[in-house]
């Protein structure tokens, strides 16, 4: 489970960096939670402590707030964008607009979100837990 983690951290970062989601603080956010939960990863591996594993938890957690912030802020900006077009545009219409927008796209920063739940279905009643007792 963990080396899909990891596959998913790196592959998720390939492709932001090769998207140019690089303009701004706002838009590192997910690029540097991803080297964060990599060094974490790699501490957890090498070193296999408790803290280690809290440290998991607390950045896969924070990798699930990262993901709902990022659908809330994708689909604002679609939202204005579909608005600019069309001024009369509104309810499921404009749903669906936002929904099926590419640029933002808004439900792409749910992957944060996923893999988030992953690293915590992986630290979940983990072994470490269970030797300190």
């Amino acid at each position: 489970m963990l080396a899909i983690l990891v596959f998913g951290l790196i592959g998720t970062a390939v492709e932001l960096l090769l998207l140019g989601h690089d303009e701004g603080l706002g838009q590192l956010v997910p690029v540097v939670l991803i080297v964060a939960a990599l060094f974490v990863v790699t501490w957890h591996v090498v070193w296999q402590t408790p803290l280690s594993l809290v440290a998991m938890r607390v950045l896969m957690a924070a990798f699930i707030a990262s993901g709902a912030l990022g659908v809330a802020l994708h689909s604002k900006g679609s939202v204005e964008f579909q608005k600019e077009i069309d001024r009369s545009i509104h309810g499921f219409e404009l749903f669906k607009k936002v929904i099926q927008s590419k640029a933002p796209p808004a439900l792409a920063p749910g992957l944060m979100a996923q893999l988030g739940l992953l690293g915590l279905v992986y630290a979940y009643r983990h072994p470490i837990e269970r030797r300190k007792k």
